[in-house]
């Protein structure tokens, strides 16, 4: 099975359909090895008939019986281990299957899809949830068999003796499956989901604590990001109060009544009354004390053990299957070369939920060798209209078009080779400085490397790292979010592509950094169609055309001295705090 015919929606049985013959092998050698394993039960059990059975012992019995207990024993051992090996090779294939699903997915989902997600979560889910699926490949089929095969074959046995003492040795059993359903209410799933939102709003706040504890620090707000993280503890700590109160008392009754000590109890009194009235012959006792043992520890682990890991199992499988079904990116089946770079946008409307629209009746042209600058206040749709020309969305009505062609009907890899673009969220890989510029050209040479870093002034910064351009960053060293914006510059300008999209990307930088970005910027504006946000008049001062947005659509449009001069919305805003 392929990872698109997975991704196409099959369900989880079909992402193990071709492990069966293992879970086959897991499940067998584990029903062997569990019927095993009443051998030594039952040559207690009668060796203890030999023995007090009226008369000369018989030797020969007796020593069959032992070995034969003993052989059982040896073959539980083998058997039940080469489950577990079996099992426990099995689960690492189908994590890695899990995880192989879960890459490709991500691959193909739209790259905006991102930004609405939290890193916690999909780091949850790629990590902890997939790990989170060990019990159910790993230990599930055996302790399901020994919950089942071991009790049925030892009731068999036991009605053969007694059906009386056999239906007083399952009240145990009968007692601990009523809490079963006691555990599955409405109420005990809700606290389920809570506990699971609480740990993910842990990991979601320790990954943004951790990767934005410099600049916190830096501005002084170490405290507040501090009470951010308590707060998610805290609210953790609340929801696991009540989910191991709710639990507390149903996990104690289940114990109880599988606890040997009642088990032992129940059997013999029910044992007593059925030998004083003469219906049960005394050494016939003896099975039910030893195989009522064997008819409820099975049950008690899968209760008290695998019945929370299966749920808990359960429920990371949702959790991937939600990533799983995320509607990949469309790519079209024969994709069309564009003519050119121009880009035009045509009465683009897009929202992120669809009964809010974020644009409304975008038209805009971008011509080759341009600069074209967007602005407009918080809230305006400006970072939204940018990444619908690297599809990192689709609009929901109009088109975007590249070079002529709708970028529905471009394919990704042909896109990318064509666009580029910096954000001001910008991730580096762990990777050498080098390979993090030449990301998009991983067969660059080094003198366009160095080409590239000084256009983003950046070079300089690179030579002061350990290793210069072999330094690992995140490893070695690490830079500021400015130094991380230039990178991200370097990239870009390396690759050389024919649109150059720029949201904030220099919104760290400092003065001397801003003007090179802008020389950088002048020197591709021969053959480069560029689209940027920024928040510096130097750098719209610069650009061919400003569009100024508000509220989903665009208001002004023109040439920036001109739209100053207008004395319009656009001058308006420039003089607004916001822009200060």
């Amino acid at each position: 099975m392929t990872t698109t015919d997975f991704a196409a929606g099959q369900s989880m049985a079909g992402l193990l359909r071709p492990y069966r013959w293992s879970f086959g092998a897991v499940v067998l050698l584990q029903v062997i090895g569990a019927l095993a394993g009443l051998a030594p039960l039952l040559a207690v059990v009668e060796l203890g008939r030999a023995l007090l059975a009226p008369g000369p012992i018989d030797h020969d019995r007796v020593w069959f019986v032992a070995i034969a207990g003993a052989v059982g024993l040896l073959v539980r051992l083998l058997f039940t281990a080469a489950s577990s090996g079996i099992g426990h090779l099995l689960d690492g294939r189908v994590q890695l299957a899990f995880r192989r699903h879960l890459a490709a997915r991500l691959g193909r989902v739209p790259i905006g899809w991102f930004s609405r997600r939290r890193t916690g979560e999909l780091a949850k889910v790629v990590g902890e949830d997939v790990s989170a699926v060990h019990p159910f490949i790993a230990h599930a089929p055996g302790e399901l068999v020994a919950a089942f095969v071991v009790p049925l074959v030892s009731l068999v046995y036991l009605f053969t003796i007694d059906w009386r003492l056999t239906l007083i040795t399952l009240i145990p059993v009968v007692l601990a499956l009523a809490h079963i359903p006691l555990m599955m209410t409405p109420a005990r799933l809700e606290q389920e989901k809570r506990f699971d939102a609480a740990m993910g709003r842990i990991a979601d706040s320790v990954v943004e604590f951790v990767q934005g504890i410099s600049v916190v620090k830096a501005f002084g707000g170490a405290g507040r990001a501090h009470r951010r993280f308590r707060t998610a503890t805290d609210d953790f700590v609340g929801v696991y109060h009540g989910f191991v109160r709710g639990l507390s008392v149903l996990a104690a009754g289940m114990q109880l009544v599988l606890s040997p000590p009642f088990v032992l109890l129940v059997v013999l009194i029910g044992g007593t009354v059925l030998i004083t009235t003469g219906g049960l012959p005394p050494a016939d006792l003896l099975p039910f004390l030893l195989l009522g043992l064997g008819l409820t520890a099975p049950v008690a682990a899968l209760i008290a053990h695998a019945f929370d890991d299966l749920q808990a199992a359960k429920r990371a499988i949702g959790r991937i299957r939600t990533v799983l079904d995320v509607a990949p990116l469309p790519e079209p089946a024969h994709p069309i070369a564009p003519r050119g770079h121009r880009v035009e946008l045509r009465d683009v409307r897009f929202g992120y939920e669809a009964d809010r629209e974020v644009l409304r009746g975008i038209d805009l042209v971008l011509e080759p060798g341009t600069v074209t600058a967007i602005v407009g206040p918080s809230g305006s749709g400006k970072s939204t209209l940018v990444q619908l020309l690297p599809r990192f969305f689709d609009p929901a009505h109009g088109s975007v078009t590249l070079g002529g062609v709708d970028l529905r009907e471009l394919g990704s890899h042909d896109l990318y080779r064509m666009v580029s673009f910096v954000f001001q969220d910008v991730r580096l890989l762990r990777a050498s400085v080098a390979d993090n510029i030449a990301l998009a050209v991983p067969h660059a040479d080094l003198d366009d490397v160095v080409r590239a870093a000084r256009m983003a002034n950046i070079h300089d910064r690179i030579l002061e790292l350990p290793h210069g351009y072999d330094t690992v960053l995140g490893r070695e060293a690490g830079l500021s979010g400015g130094e991380a914006q230039r990178i991200s510059l370097a990239r870009a300008l390396l690759a050389a592509t024919l649109v150059l999209v720029l949201d904030e990307a220099t919104a760290f930088a400092d003065p001397q950094t801003e003007q090179a970005v802008r020389r950088a910027l002048t020197t591709l504006e021969s053959d480069r169609t560029i689209l940027l946000i920024a928040h510096r008049l130097e750098t719209i001062a610069d650009a061919d055309t400003v569009v100024m947005l508000d509220d989903g659509s665009i208001v002004e449009q023109g040439k920036p001295a001109d739209l100053l001069a207008q004395n319009g919305k656009f001058a308006a805003f420039w003089q607004s705090e916001e822009y200060r």
